[in-house]
């Protein structure tokens, strides 16, 4: 319940410095971020499949910034 408290005072204060436009910008900008980062990790099975039923061998991911 703590936590609660603590997001709700939270996003008070960033409603009363930067207004209520730009706190729903900075949420909709989580949200999407949020978003990608479930594309990615989504794209990245389909990939290790892919190869997997294709037979390829395994991709080096050392080399690559993943």
């Amino acid at each position: 319940m703590y936590v609660f408290y603590v997001l709700v005072a939270f996003f008070l204060i960033l409603v009363a410095y930067a207004g209520w436009e730009e706190t729903m910008r900075l949420v909709a900008f989580a949200e999407l971020q949020v978003k990608y980062a479930y594309v990615r990790v989504r794209l990245y099975q389909m990939k290790r499949k892919l190869e997997r039923d294709l037979g390829k061998p395994p991709t080096d991911w050392s080399k690559f910034d993943v």
